[in-house]
């Protein structure tokens, strides 16, 4: 759905056709000289087709009166703070006229040259950047698994954590907020403390609207071990053939020591 809104404001007592009202308008014990009225016209476009036309007008801040049309129909309230019969403080057939001739198809044109000016940036798809990091926690003395994903449009998105194949609850994630970022995309974060003798399987699944298939990032404590070992074989490998080639290299380029000359 595509909405487009204006807003008026003005003082009572600057416009004529207003100040006719005024009395109605304001309570018993106002003693301001100045007050003021606004005004908020809306305009609703669904699946290219005109939908419904809002109109709500506030006196000092506080709105007093919603006037809907829709489908050649008008249906109106009246706030409790404001005793007047309807009909004394808004004329209905004036508004419905006023809706359907003037501001509904003014609301519409501005809503169309806006889509048109930002259709290519309201339609446009981009792919979330999806990372699960894990990061040690000094306060508990384990760690906390973040789900992050960022850079995506349009703003709704699908993030879960998986536990060894089955969601986490709700009650042990942190975050979920969806934020903006500068460059108009948005990015979204869940967290989950874990201890250190935890060795679950960890996994971060993202569906969205610029994916074709559902995007799992995962994060295997298992295989994370076992890398480690491979890497610590590795390093010391290293270290025992550079060892080796030093030993070697001295032992070819060491001088032989000079012989002793005995004289008779």
């Amino acid at each position: 759905m595509n909405t487009a809104c204006a807003f008026v404001y003005f003082p009572l007592l600057s416009v004529s056709v207003l100040a006719g009202r005024s009395h109605l308008l304001k309570p018993v014990n106002e003693t301001e000289s100045r007050v003021v009225y606004q005004v908020a016209n809306v305009c609703e476009q669904s699946d290219n087709k005109l939908d419904q036309m809002i109109s709500k007008t506030a006196y000092q801040g506080s709105t007093f009166d919603d006037l809907h049309f829709l489908d050649g129909k008008i249906t109106y309230q009246l706030f409790s703070n404001y005793t007047e019969e309807p009909g004394k403080i808004r004329n209905l057939e004036l508004s419905k006229s006023r809706l359907e001739k003037l501001y509904y198809p003014a609301c519409i044109k501005a809503l169309n040259n806006y889509l048109k000016k930002r259709g290519t940036q309201l339609n446009r798809k981009v792919k979330p950047l999806v990372r699960l990091i894990q990061k040690a926690n000094s306060d508990s003395g384990g760690s906390r698994v973040s789900c992050l994903s960022s850079g995506f449009y349009p703003r709704h998105i699908n993030l879960t954590l998986f536990r060894d194949g089955q969601p986490v609850s709700d009650h042990e994630i942190t975050g979920g907020d969806l934020l903006p970022n500068a460059d108009g995309t948005y990015q979204m974060r869940k967290s989950l403390e874990i201890s250190a003798a935890d060795k679950h399987k960890y996994t971060c699944s993202v569906t969205h609207l610029s994916l074709d298939n559902t995007l799992d990032v995962t994060l295997d404590f298992s295989k994370q071990f076992e890398s480690a070992i491979l890497s610590v074989l590795i390093v010391l490998a290293l270290v025992l053939v550079f060892g080796t080639g030093v030993v070697i290299y001295k032992r070819r380029n060491r001088r032989p020591a000079p012989k002793e000359h005995v004289e008779t």
